[in-house]
């Protein structure tokens, strides 16, 4: 298990239930790297896989 996944679990664990919009997630992502500019390079490789994941399913 990565350190990251007891992140990860706790997230599902608390907000799992949650129905949130891509644009509230953005939100969230654009005010942690407000937050935290030394993760602004893996929050936009996060956010650009993530935008990209369709594209993969339609091929």
């Amino acid at each position: 298990m990565y350190f990251t996944d007891r992140g990860i679990e706790e997230l599902a664990e608390r907000r799992g239930e949650e129905e949130v919009s891509l644009a509230w997630m953005a939100d969230r992502l654009r005010e942690f790297v407000d937050l935290n500019p030394e993760f602004e390079t893996p929050v936009e490789r996060l956010a650009t896989w993530l935008a990209r994941l369709s594209d993969e399913d339609d091929d």
